[in-house]
């Protein structure tokens, strides 16, 4: 039977104008999708930022540098703004967040492993992949940033690995 793909692949085009279902969309997905401006100020996210990110649940992000938003180790330990702690040239995200805002490239699942603070306010060490791209609405350039947690993913993988034949 054939069946030709191009007329079953559906483009989200024709919801341009339904900026609720496709707020809903980003609220149920796994990844974290932030919106950084040229100052790497979160200026939107979604949900899902709140569970990968869960320092700062209950307050106001928007406006905060991505590092404070996200609950980087470095910044909340350093008590100095995100951009300048002591490890803010070495950041992997900062590098690409600038690099796709700067240069206009596309970081497509990079990979890093950092410490950051839960809501206990407990450091712990987060393996994340992440992408980043320049998007530009309405002749205003940003960043978005889509960032999956991958820690569990990386810790198992680590058990299995250190685990002989018998024991699995």
């Amino acid at each position: 039977m054939y069946s030709d793909l191009t007329n079953t692949n559906m483009s989200f085009s024709f919801l341009k104008n339904s900026s609720n279902f496709l707020n809903m969309v980003l609220d149920n997905m796994n990844s974290c999708v932030l919106l950084l401006d040229n100052k790497m100020e979160l200026r939107a996210f979604n949900e899902p930022m709140k569970t990968i990110f869960s320092n700062k649940k209950d307050e106001d992000l928007i406006y905060r540098k991505c590092g404070e938003a996200i609950g980087c180790a470095y910044q909340i330990e350093e008590m100095k703004e995100c951009g300048k702690t002591s490890q803010c040239t070495d950041c992997d995200l900062r590098i690409a967040a600038m690099d796709s805002y700067l240069n206009n490239v596309v970081v497509y699942k990079e990979h890093l492993a950092k410490p950051f603070m839960d809501h206990n306010n407990e450091k712990v060490e987060k393996h994340l992949q992440f992408s980043t791209r320049l998007f530009i609405h309405e002749r205003e350039k940003y960043i978005m940033m889509m960032i999956e947690d991958i820690s569990q993913l990386i810790n198992l993988k680590g058990k299995v690995k250190g685990s002989t034949y018998s024991e699995v």
